[in-house]
Formats: structure tokens, sequence, C-alpha cells
């Protein structure tokens, strides 16, 4: 639905400052047909400033900051931050500098040995997920006759021991989506990022080893229980760490690896319950059991990461942060270059955040229009990851299944980012328990193929929330993304249905060769590199 004309008036005047909306001229293509620049442009907020005067600010963020020995090199990483594609005629850098923006200019994957590292230990944190999931599903073929909840031959008896069994899967999912989640803000308050990520994986190394020692339903139910909240608690910080350390060139991508690692500990989680599945009557513990595996290690090896730069900044830790930053990037001069720009839109968000509480920044994130548009974009794709039944093995590892994570971690600025994220994870566990908890009933009521069908047509429902409310984060700074959000959802839903639609149906199947209609957002660096042309 779209925004109300109140609150996005009152946005109006931000907007104007942050997004500079106006026509393009059409330029000449080299094929013949005509090619238009972007219809709102995402500004960098550095040139609104001389060249002498933004390395001046500069200088003095570092000098008040406690890091006055990078006063100069934070002067000159901030004349790169606001021309970045400009830096090889920049005389205040040396032969050193320039070589290593060139190289990470034409080498998209290069990066610090340390970024590599972090983000794939947290590939190994979405590891975790998967195999609870698959240790649960082996363990559903024997532990109901254990606790007395099925036949002798292992099927479960209809009625309430067919809703206990139905629980006990379903609710990791539920205290992952209403109380995992919406603890992630003061755990990342007081113990960081890391810290954060240390304490969830403790809780899901204990938890399924005390799953495999239940003497009952109830003692099942409770282990399952607090591991949720660990998982919920999980999920929601360790897309936020690994987005707020990539680069914006191959953010996406590497945070894909969430995905990646997702299926990676379905697989293994699967390889151990066929290992065990001859052990006798303990071959259901032993399935659950080994999915502290995972956990173990990312408890331990997230010790040698650094903390998130962002977090730190939000902290006051400026000069922490930067440590941090330089440990995840290849050169001094791109880490300062990406931390000062980092550090100039969090002070534009800190005039324009409306509660420093936490229940007031969760509130922001329904009421002030920026974030409740991220909000749409964010809690759609969360959502529509629980419709992907019925075509998952075509489509669910190729779009729902990496984006929403990833999507829903770089979208909300950075004072709500925890609120933001922890509102997605608690509406994707939340439905995906209600879909564990109901499925198997639907399909005895309702059949396999009405069951189905019932989410081939939820499907149809997620892509025309997609299409409405998910905006284009491609290759975007976590910072730039705040403008991407500052266009009204009723000007973004009409250039999507006036503009887009009309083009993909002409071009896509009708095929016909016609112009490419602009986008409705662009860096205003490359619209500065169209018009040039």
């Amino acid at each position: 639905m779209a925004d109300n004309s109140s609150p996005d008036s009152r946005d109006e005047k931000i907007r104007d400052e942050k997004t500079t909306a106006r026509s393009q001229p059409e330029m000449a293509d080299p094929t013949g047909r005509r090619q238009s620049v972007a219809l709102n442009i995402v500004e960098n907020p550095l040139r609104r400033f001389s060249p002498e005067k933004t390395a001046a600010d500069a200088r003095i963020f570092a000098e008040t900051h406690d890091m006055a020995e990078h006063a100069d090199l934070f002067a000159r990483a901030a004349l790169v931050a606001r021309e970045p594609n400009q830096f090889d005629g920049m005389t205040e850098l040396d032969d050193g500098e320039r070589a290593a923006l060139a190289y990470e200019r034409d080498h998209k994957w290069h990066g610090s040995k340390m970024l590599w590292y972090s983000i794939g230990l947290c590939a190994i944190g979405a590891a975790t997920q998967g195999w609870d999931q698959t240790g649960s599903n082996g363990a559903n073929l024997s532990f109901p006759s254990e606790f007395g909840l099925a036949d002798a031959e292992g099927v479960v008896n209809p009625g309430r021991d067919e809703w206990i069994v139905g629980v006990i899967n379903a609710i990791i999912f539920l205290t992952a989506g209403l109380i995992g989640a919406f603890i992630v803000d003061p755990l990342n308050h007081y113990f960081g990022r890391r810290g954060e990520i240390f304490i969830t994986a403790c809780i899901l190394t204990a938890t399924p080893i005390g799953s495999g020692f239940a003497q009952s339903w109830q003692g099942l139910f409770a282990a399952r229980f607090i591991m949720g909240i660990g998982i919920g608690a999980k999920n929601a910080t360790v897309p936020i760490y690994s987005a707020e350390m990539a680069p914006a060139r191959i953010r996406g991508a590497l945070v894909m690896f969430w995905q990646l690692w997702v299926v990676a500990g379905i697989f293994l989680g699967f390889c151990a319950n066929v290992i065990v599945k001859d052990t006798g009557d303990i071959s259901w513990r032993l399935q659950l059991g080994s999915a502290f595996i995972p956990s173990f290690v990312l408890g331990v090896g997230i010790f040698f990461c650094p903390e998130s730069p962002r977090w730190l900044m939000k902290h006051g830790k400026y000069a922490k942060g930067f440590r941090s930053m330089v440990r995840l990037r290849d050169h001094p001069i791109i880490a300062a270059r990406d931390f000062y720009y980092s550090y100039v839109i969090y002070v534009e968000e800190l005039n324009l955040a409306r509660g420093a509480g936490y229940f007031a920044r969760l509130w922001d994130c329904f009421a002030v229009p920026r974030i409740r548009r991220a909000n749409y974009g964010a809690s759609t794709v969360m959502i529509a990851q629980q419709m992907f039944v019925y075509l998952f093995t075509m489509a669910y590892s190729l779009g729902e299944g990496p984006v929403a994570f990833q999507y829903s971690a770089e979208v909300f600025p950075t004072i709500q980012r925890e609120q933001g994220m922890a509102w997605a994870v608690c509406i994707n566990n939340t439905f995906a328990g209600i879909l564990s908890l109901t499925f198997p009933r639907m399909q005895s009521v309702m059949t396999p193929t009405g069951a189905f069908g019932f989410y081939a047509g939820l499907n149809l429902i997620a892509w025309f929330m997609i299409f409405c409310f998910v905006r284009e984060t491609k290759q975007l700074t976590l910072e730039e993304l705040d403008q991407v959000f500052s266009v009204p959802t009723s000007k973004f839903i009409g250039h999507e249905l006036k503009v887009w639609l009309p083009y993909f149906i002409k071009r896509h199947i009708l095929r016909k060769r016609i112009a490419k209609p602009p986008q409705i957002i662009e860096k205003d660096d490359k619209v500065k590199e169209l018009v040039d042309e």
C-alpha cells in the first residue's frame, strides 16, 4: 500500500535535500537508440562543498577523534570519497595510494584476508540454521516413538500427539521470531556484534546437546525453545555484521554466502543423519546433538574477527572503528575513504533520528517514511521467502533464499539497523513457525495438492508485493541507500507501473527493440559520466 500523504509531506524537505529529483536529457546510444539517465539522483553529500573544505573537515574529524596522526590521510581519503572515479588526477595522492585504488577498481573481488575470513566465518553461522533444521527432520522419524507420541511403526498418533510433534518442530522458529529477534538490540548495544554472535553461538552449541539428552517431549520442547531464541538473535546479527564489513561493490555477493552455507548446513545435517541412522534407539539423539558442530566453530572463530567499524562508530569509538576498517581493507587510503564517508552519512542520520530509546527506534521503523519504505521491502522479501514452497527446488535458492536476509540487513539506516532487522527476522521466523506447525495438518485436510496449491497462490501475492515495495540496492553503499528510500512509495510504484512494466512487456515479451527507460534512482557520479559522454 502507498504511504499516506502526511508523513510523506513531512519527509519532502529531507528528500529534497538528499535526493535531487529532476528530468534528465536523453543522450545518444552507440546503437542509435536513445538513452536516458535516472529520474532521481543519489547525491554524494561531500560534493556540496569545495575540495578544500572537504579536506579541511576530514582533518578536523581525525584530530577531534584521537586520530591526529592520520589527519592528512583522512584529508586525502575525503577527496577520493568526494570524487571516487577521479583519483587518477589527484596530485594529493602518492603513487602507492593511486595504485591501490586502481587495483581495487580493476579487481572487483580483491580484498584483505581478514575480510574474507570474517565473511566466511559469518557464513558458517548460516550453516547452523540448516543443520538444526535437518537434524530435526531426521529425528522426527524416531523421537515420537521414544516419547509415546507414535505407534510402533513410527506413525504419529492423530489429534493431540500430532500437534505436539508439530509444536516441537515449529517452536524454534516461533521463539526465533517473537523473542530472539527482539533481544538483538540490547545484546548488540552491550556486547557488540562480535559479542552477540559469540553468545548466540554458545546457546546454539549447548541446546543441540541438551536436545540429545532430553528424557521427555517436554524437555525436548524446552531445549528447542531456547535454541530458537539463539537462532533468532543470530539470524538478525550475522547478516548485519557481514553487510557492515563488506565493500559496496561486492557486498551483495559476499553476504549471499548466507544462503550458500544454509544449504551447506542442510547438506551436512543430512550427511550426519545418514551416518548415525543405524545406531539404534539413540540415533535421533545423535541427529539432534550433531548440530552443535558449526556453532562451536563460529563461537571459537569469532574471537579472531574485528568488530564492525560502523558499530564502533555508532558507539563513539572512532579510533577503534578506523583500526577495524584498516584490517578489513587492503590499503589505509581505502579504509579511510570508506570510514570517513560512513561517518558523513551517519551524522546526517543522527540529525534526522526521532528517538534514542529501543521502542522509539523500533517505532521509527513504522513512523518515519524513509525507514518505513525500507521496512516494506525487508518485510516483503522475508515473508515471501516463506511462500516459496511449491517452486522451492527451481526458484528458492536462486532468488528468495539468498536475497531476504542480505536485503534486510542493508536497507535500514545505522541507527535503526538492529530494530529493523529484528522486525524482519520476526516476520520470517514467525511465518516459518506457522508453516511448520500447520503444513502437516493442511496436507491431511486439504490433500497435498491443495496445500501446495495454496502456497502457489501466495507466491503470486509475493510477486506483486516485491514489484511494489522492493527497491534496487545493487552496488550502493549502506549510507547511499538512505537516499534510495527517500523516494515516496507512491512515486516508486507509479514509475514501476507506468514506465518499467510497459517496457518489460514490450521488450522481453513482445520482443520490440525499444530504448531502455530511465532508472528512478542512479548515483550522481554515473549520471555525470553519462552526461559527459
